[in-house]
């Protein structure tokens, strides 16, 4: 019986430089309908290749590409383009992993959502807008009427993932390949988007090639499991076999990374306080319309930081997360209410440390910048506190001349932590600071966090959506919802004896009730 997808000794190779670059070698995949395939591993190692290469989305100019993809036994690695634009949307469809860069801003979703059946059906009008209602009304979005005359930007993120999701299959495909669609979303929303992708895999026995770095996921999701390095699928079988005896050492360390829940014993000593929060309310005005609204975004928060712990604070996106740390951070002044610090200095450290970066500054102009603003420290006493810093966060000296475009990931975010150290804060707040990587350089990053932590005795406030994180690295945590602290305590009464339906609803997203009594 034909294979539903047969991928035989792809390879890709870039000709844009100089010398060429092979990023994916001798690739093999099969799929059968209503399969589950995940594909894992960190940043570069060809997994998105490999997936624009069977949508049929590479450009033809500037690679090569050799080897087989055949589709229902055509050929559509070499096809003509017309005849790959009859699959493309219709039999074979993508969901990407930023739906705000994905859909046009400029046209309502419903247009979106219809664009493929203008293509490829003979629909009226009127036969599409039906058409379109119901495929939101599949992705469980509430009023769909109000979604397909709303523009992308009036969308939460969670929405728009799903509005792209109703796009790619509301002409019933045979495939569907998501590319990281849950990583930038909150452990709710994540787990909304993982269950309904089962669904339409259950109901319209639709084939999934789903891409992500986050191996919880796609052991709650997929049948089978392909693990890439460098270009090469370096190991691959069932999620069971994979999950439980990966046979190679590459394969060890990504299962490893995963933070883990244990049970755990919390150091309840009395500890002083560096930051009190007291009675705090941040508020905006937004036009809604021509009419001018107030949102209330903090509502009465009173909260403490105490000496030398690490506190979680965890909820959805716009729950008000962000807006507390810049107020305690002095980037929002609050409405009312007070916040006493005990030393000053307090860093930042971002989610996305490419953008928190200055393109056209070299590293170590970069670190210099807060101290050449705040102290009157001489050229070379900057230049040797910033070596000092860099080698703190397991960086060479040699990369204070380089530009963040010439780093990874992983040694951006060091560079960023190497920042916030410069003026030896006290306290940091780190926002969100490993969600966009990849789960190795998380653990990395995590890891030298934890070790600033107890070798320079700093506090952390730490942010972030995914609940294992934050049992790994804190000792308390808050709980935000709707601007409104609903539950705090240690780490072991939050995950083990939760009592606000809010936080068990986020356990149980995060699969984390196993570890409740």
């Amino acid at each position: 019986m034909e294979k539903l997808l047969h991928v035989e000794d792809l390879n890709i190779e870039f000709h844009d430089h100089l010398i060429p670059e092979t990023v994916v070698f001798d690739f093999d995949l099969d799929m059968e309908c209503g399969e589950i395939v995940g594909l894992v591993g960190e940043s570069g190692s060809g997994k998105s290749m490999s997936a624009l290469a069977i949508a049929g989305l590479l450009s033809r100019h500037d690679m090569k590409k050799r080897g087989t993809i055949r589709f229902e036994g055509k050929d559509i690695l070499d096809c003509p383009r017309s005849e790959l634009r009859d699959l493309q949307g219709d039999e074979i469809c993508m969901i990407f992993q930023e739906p705000l860069t994905s859909l046009n801003p400029v046209k309502k979703i419903g247009w979106q959502v219809e664009e493929s059946l203008k293509i490829h059906t003979q629909m009226t009008p009127l036969e599409r807008k039906e058409r379109a209602l119901k495929a939101l009304a599949d992705v469980e979005l509430d009023d769909p009427e109000r979604v397909y005359d709303s523009y992308p930007h009036e969308l939460s993120g969670g929405m728009r993932q799903r509005v792209m999701i109703a796009a790619a299959t509301i002409g019933n495909p045979k495939l569907l390949i998501a590319d990281e669609p849950t990583t930038a979303l909150d452990v709710t929303v994540q787990s909304q988007i993982v269950e309904l992708l089962k669904k339409i895999n259950k109901e319209k026995n639709t084939a999934i090639l789903f891409i992500s770095h986050d191996l919880s996921l796609v052991s709650q999701l997929c049948h089978r499991v392909l693990v890439m390095k460098n270009g090469y699928v370096v190991e691959a079988g069932d999620v069971k076999t994979i999950f439980e005896s990966p046979k190679e050492e590459y394969t060890k360390k990504l299962i490893s990374a995963i933070p883990k829940c244990e049970k755990v014993k919390d150091d309840t000593d009395d500890i002083e306080n560096m930051v009190e929060v007291r009675d705090v309310c941040v508020s905006f005005t937004r036009k809604n319309g021509r009419k001018k609204e107030t949102v209330d975004v903090l509502k009465h928060v009173s909260i403490d930081i105490r000496e030398g712990e690490i506190l979680g604070l965890v909820g959805e996106s716009g729950c008000g997360k962000s807006t507390l740390a810049k107020t305690i951070i002095g980037l929002q002044k609050p409405d009312s209410g007070t916040i006493t610090q005990k030393y000053p200095n307090t860093q930042m450290i971002f989610q996305d440390p490419y953008g928190s970066l200055n393109p056209a500054r070299k590293v170590g102009l970069i670190m210099e910048e807060p101290i050449r603003n705040l102290t009157d420290m001489s050229p070379e006493d900057r230049r040797r506190l910033a070596e000092e810093m860099i080698t703190k966060v397991g960086l060479g000296v040699e990369y204070l001349s380089r530009y963040p475009s010439e780093l990874s990931g992983g040694q951006r975010q060091r560079v960023c932590i190497a920042t916030a150290l410069m003026l030896r804060p006290r306290l940091i707040i780190a926002d969100e600071p490993v969600s966009a990587l990849d789960v190795t350089i998380q653990a990395e990053v995590l890891k030298l966090m934890d070790k600033l932590h107890k070798d320079m005795g700093i506090s952390f406030l730490f942010i972030s959506h995914d609940l294992r994180v934050v049992h790994q690295m804190c000792d308390r945590i808050l709980v935000m919802k709707s601007g409104v602290i609903v539950e705090q305590g240690y780490r072991s009464e939050i995950y083990e004896h939760p009592k606000h339906e809010y936080t068990k609803e986020l356990l149980k997203s995060a699969g984390l009730t196993n570890i409740s009594v």
